[in-house]
């Protein structure tokens, strides 16, 4: 098994270079795109118009006003409660595995409906499939355990002209399965994307929520309150986020000719080294790590495929 490691610069919002968010938002512009966020604009202490990123509706909001204004997306919406994440933070994951896939594609990126990405909890928000569909026009799979979820990423879909025939969302009715019951028999796509829960319980979500608001100088709200949102499955399940990728590394190599890159994203590191023995023990034949920074936050997104090299060349046959 190799194993590379590739490094972005820790800079503060050091963004992927095609990523639509390396600059700062233009609030005139996304409420020109969407005049309901200017409710929720402000001048803040700096003097730079913003919103209260510890306000919920805001948070959603923004995300309405950001997928209208850069993606074409003019009907999108999610449930109360329901994960609500940061959009630039999603679309660099996005950049980054299409230069993974052009990393075995003589440096060129794959585009249209042939590559095929499966998205292992799509979510109410069907971020991953908005962005990778807009940008690089992928077919996707999403799944999810949720049934609500799954309804809610659907209607986004159909009432988007730009995402319809592209994005198909599949109820994973078993909880304990990642790719069993999703992936049919002699599917394959050329990718996997995967954002786990991370934590271990409710507690601990609530106290990485306590230091979020810390973080955002609200430290004096009493109770926590998740302004990303987050039901309990998609912020945290039995063993977190160690658990949840040791399930999908098991499963990947029971699955191995199905997937050509499985990847997730890692948000603590001292994890990897288990990841590493874990993928040696399932005789993955090459691990990669993309460090990936946005503001002060640094996460990572692993990345593994049983695909001899020799083999990469008939997954782009239909592209080249």
């Amino acid at each position: 098994m190799k194993s590379t490691q590739s490094s972005a610069s820790t800079e503060k919002n050091n963004l992927h270079q095609r990523n639509k968010h390396r600059s700062r938002y233009n609030f005139r512009e996304l409420v020109e795109s969407c005049p309901e966020l200017k409710a929720f604009v402000a001048v803040n202490k700096f003097g730079d118009e913003s919103i209260d990123f510890a306000n919920p509706s805001a948070v959603k909001t923004l995300n309405k006003a950001l997928l209208k204004h850069f993606y074409g997306v003019f009907n999108w919406d999610i449930p109360r409660n329901y994960l609500c994440p940061p959009i630039p933070g999603r679309a660099d994951y996005i950049h980054y595995v299409a230069d993974l896939l052009s990393s075995v594609n003589n440096g060129v990126i794959p585009t249209g409906k042939n590559v095929s990405v499966l998205d292992i909890g799509v979510g109410a928000n069907c971020i991953y499939p908005i962005i990778g569909v807009i940008e690089y026009d992928w077919h996707f799979v999403g799944a999810d355990i949720d049934k609500k979820a799954i309804q809610c990423a659907r209607e986004i879909v159909a009432s988007n002209p730009t995402l319809e025939n592209k994005i198909e969302c599949r109820l994973q009715s078993n909880p304990l399965s990642i790719f069993k019951g999703i992936v049919q028999s002699n599917e394959r796509f050329h990718l996997s994307v995967c954002n786990p829960p991370f934590h271990t319980s409710e507690i601990e979500a609530s106290a990485g929520t306590r230091r979020k608001l810390t973080n955002l100088g609200k430290g004096e709200h009493r109770v926590p309150v998740l302004n990303f949102g987050g039901k309990h499955n998609e912020l945290w399940c039995e063993g977190g986020e160690f658990e949840f990728v040791k399930r999908m590394i098991n499963e990947s190599a029971q699955l191995s000719e199905s997937c050509l890159w499985f990847t997730s994203l890692v948000s603590k590191s001292e994890h990897l080294k288990g990841f590493y023995k874990l993928l040696e023990r399932a005789e993955a034949l090459e691990v990669k790590t993309i460090n990936m920074a946005q503001g002060n936050k640094i996460s990572r997104i692993l990345a593994w495929t049983f695909t001899p090299r020799s083999e990469y060349k008939n997954w782009f046959k239909k592209n080249n």
